[in-house]
C-alpha cells in the first residue's frame, strides 16, 4: 500500500505503522498535487543534503538555464565564477583580438594563470524549457520504476537532454532520452527509414533504462573501483558518474578517471572530472553532470514557487504489536 506523507509539514505516523521501502530510491520519491492531479517525481533533497547545490558550477548553470540567448555570462572555466554579464550582440561585435585582450585582462585582474580558460557562455532559456518538460518527468519516473531502474536517471536525462522537445542532435541522437540509432537498436528499438521508435516516449524510456541497467551502471561501478572508491548506488556522486557514462561512453569516462587516479571520495572524483580532459571527454562532457545538478535544483525551485502540495511517497505496512506483561 503506497501512502502519501506531507513533507512540508510536521507529520508523524501512529506507533503501529512502520516504513518499509520496496526499492532503494523510494524514500526520494515525492508526489505533487495540483488540484486533483498527482505527479510523482524525485526529490532534490539528496542533492541538497550533500551540499551539491552550493557549488559554483550548478549555481552557474542554473543561471544560464534562466538567461535569455541575447545575453552572455563571462566566467572562469575551472570554477564557473561569474565575472560579468553583457549582451550577446556586444560580445560578438568585437574582433577576435579584442576578445582575447578582454580575457587576458580578466585573468590579470583576478590573478589567474595564463592558461585558465575564460568562458563566455550564452543564455539557454530557449533550450531548457522546464514548462515543456514538466509533465513528462512523472511519465519517465513511472517507466523507470516499472523497469526496475533508479528513476533519478529518468528525471535527470529528461531535464537536460532536449527537454520537452523532440529534436535530433548533430550526432544523430533523438527522442526524449536522446538515444543514438545503434544504441537504440541494441536495446530492442526499431530504427529504420520508415520507423523510429525513439520518438515513442515509453519505448525510448525502456531503451534508456536498459542501457543504464546493462551497460552504464555496471561500467560506472568498475570505473569507481579503479579510482579506489566503494560504491553506494544511491549516492549523488555515483549517479553523476553513471550519467557521464551515459553521455560520453564508458571508454571516455574511464580515460578521464585513469588520468585523475586514486581519489579519497566520490565527490572529489566528480569535481576533478569537471576540470580534467582525456580522450573524447572534453568540455561538453565535463558540463553534463553540472547541468544535471542545476536542473534538479531549478525544478525544486519551480515547485516551491508554485506552492504545490508536496508529499513524500513510501510503502508502508501495519503490524500488530502484542503488549508484554509489564505493559499490561
Amino acid at each position: 500500500m503506497r501512502l502519501l506523507f506531507i513533507s512540508t509539514l510536521s507529520f508523524f505516523l501512529p506507533s503501529l505503522l512502520f516504513a518499509q521501502c520496496s526499492t532503494p530510491w523510494e524514500p526520494e520519491m515525492i508526489a505533487l498535487h495540483e488540484g486533483e492531479k498527482e505527479m510523482v517525481i524525485m526529490s532534490s533533497e539528496p542533492i541538497e543534503n550533500a551540499k551539491w547545490h552550493e557549488l559554483g558550477q550548478p549555481i552557474f548553470w542554473r543561471q544560464i538555464m534562466l538567461l535569455s540567448p541575447d545575453s552572455v555570462l563571462v566566467n572562469v572555466g575551472s570554477t564557473r565564477q561569474i565575472i560579468s554579464r553583457m549582451s550577446a550582440k556586444k560580445w560578438h561585435a568585437q574582433t577576435e583580438a579584442q576578445k582575447a585582450h578582454f580575457k587576458d585582462s580578466v585573468r590579470q585582474s583576478l590573478g589567474l594563470p595564463v592558461d585558465e580558460r575564460i568562458m563566455v557562455t550564452t543564455g539557454k532559456s530557449d533550450f531548457y524549457r522546464f514548462d515543456l518538460v514538466y509533465e513528462s518527468i512523472p511519465k519517465g519516473v513511472a517507466c523507470f520504476e516499472e523497469y526496475g531502474v533508479d528513476p533519478w536517471y529518468a528525471q535527470s536525462i529528461l531535464l537536460i537532454e532536449s527537454p520537452g522537445q523532440l529534436k535530433k542532435s548533430s550526432a544523430g541522437a533523438y527522442g526524449p532520452f536522446q538515444l543514438m540509432p545503434g544504441v537504440a537498436r541494441s536495446m530492442g528499438l526499431t530504427v529504420n527509414k520508415t520507423t523510429d521508435e525513439r520518438k515513442d516516449f515509453r519505448r525510448s524510456a525502456y531503451a534508456a533504462s536498459q542501457l543504464l541497467k546493462r551497460i552504464c551502471i555496471p561500467a560506472a561501478k568498475n570505473i569507481a573501483a579503479s579510482a579506489g572508491l566503494t560504491v553506494d548506488e544511491q549516492a549523488i556522486w555515483f549517479r553523476l558518474l553513471v550519467l557521464h557514462v551515459y553521455h560520453a561512453g564508458s571508454l571516455n569516462v574511464k580515460a578521464v578517471v585513469n588520468r585523475i587516479g586514486i581519489v579519497p571520495t566520490g565527490e572529489e572524483l566528480i569535481k576533478k572530472m569537471w576540470v580534467t580532459t582525456a580522450a573524447d571527454f572534453g568540455n561538453s562532457s565535463q558540463n553534463y553532470s553540472q547541468l544535471a545538478l542545476a536542473a534538479h535544483i531549478q525544478l525544486a525551485n519551480i515547485i516551491k514557487e508554485q506552492a504545490c502540495a508536496v508529499y513524500r511517497c513510501i510503502t508502508a505496512y501495519e503490524e500488530t504489536i502484542m503488549p508484554t506483561p509489564a505493559e499490561e
